[in-house]
């Protein structure tokens, strides 16, 4: 009887352990799904764009008039106002970022920890339309009274916003790739004489340089694909700026500001689904080059796959 028993309860337990197998496989292939979906999607409503007009000019083109007769879909000004605006984001947040992440390893005191840490990771998850708010009454008025230029909706604002919201994700990546760090390496490193200074950037900054460097690249990520609060604070204006403090208009706020407008299935509704290509294409490619240098440094440092 009890070796009925014992054959039964491995016999249930089998089938137990087959069902979530299967179960965490679906879910897990769910997202691919949904990756595919969202890919087949893009290429589909995008594709009367490629093939109605030439890619050259919807890429390179320096008129965004979607609505005249008859209309300009250049997006090169577009691309600009976004790349303009991620590089002054990451001007921001990389030093700050890595800065806060450096003091909360290596010099904060627990009492400080226990305190900065909650503030970063409650920051990190403030809704992206109260950073907009918070640009569009406090910081535009300030900045255009402060510098005396016209409008204080321009690029500089929101990549001054930008980086203040993408600051979080940077400090908070990097402190963790920080921590990861073993503590072998700083103690060999003292024990050879070598002062906290240099411990630090000669041996911990160089070992975690990894998790930074994908700190940095997805905090560009969040950059290059935020909404909202470019929408609230660049100031809307489609045309390739010739100074930071001008009004400009990124991809995804004229996804989002045009979308609910654009006739379904007109060249203005597949232009717009081709920018959201375009846009996929480079955040695609940011997220592989962060997997890269994260490969590069760990075989590079002995630390496995």
């Amino acid at each position: 009887m009890e070796v009925f028993w014992n054959q039964s309860g491995f016999r249930l337990r089998t089938i137990r352990e087959t069902v979530y197998r299967w179960i965490l496989t679906i879910l897990a292939f769910a997202s691919l799904v949904f990756l595919i979906g969202i890919i087949l999607t893009l290429f589909r409503e995008s594709l009367p764009m490629f093939t109605q007009y030439n890619i050259l000019d919807l890429i390179f083109g320096t008129s965004w008039y979607p609505t005249y007769d008859p209309p300009d879909f250049g997006i090169l000004t577009l691309i600009v106002a976004s790349f303009l605006v991620t590089l002054g984001a990451l001007v921001v947040c990389v030093p700050i970022g890595i800065g806060t992440a450096l003091f909360l390893h290596e010099l904060a005191t627990e009492s400080q920890r226990a305190v900065l840490k909650p503030v970063i990771e409650i920051l990190a998850g403030i809704p992206s339309i109260i950073y907009g708010f918070f640009g569009m009454v406090i910081v535009a008025p300030f900045l255009q009274d402060a510098l005396g230029i016209p409008t204080g909706l321009n690029a500089f604002t929101a990549s001054l916003v930008l980086g203040i919201m993408a600051t979080p994700t940077v400090a908070s990546l990097a402190e963790d790739a920080l921590g990861f760090v073993p503590r072998s390496f700083r103690e060999a490193s003292l024990a050879l004489g070598a002062n906290r200074w240099q411990t630090l950037t000669r041996v911990i900054v160089p070992a975690a340089g990894s998790g930074i460097s994908t700190a940095i690249i997805l905090g560009m990520s969040r950059a290059v694909g935020e909404t909202m609060t470019v929408l609230m604070v660049a100031g809307g204006a489609a045309v390739i700026p010739k100074s930071i403090f001008d009004p400009v208009r990124p991809m995804t706020s004229t996804i989002a500001a045009e979308m609910g407008e654009a006739v379904m299935g007109s060249p203005h509704f597949h232009a717009l689904f081709a920018i959201g290509l375009i846009l996929f294409l480079i955040t695609l490619m940011i997220n592989i080059i962060a997997e890269v240098i994260s490969r590069r440094y760990r075989l590079k440092l002995g630390l496995g796959r």
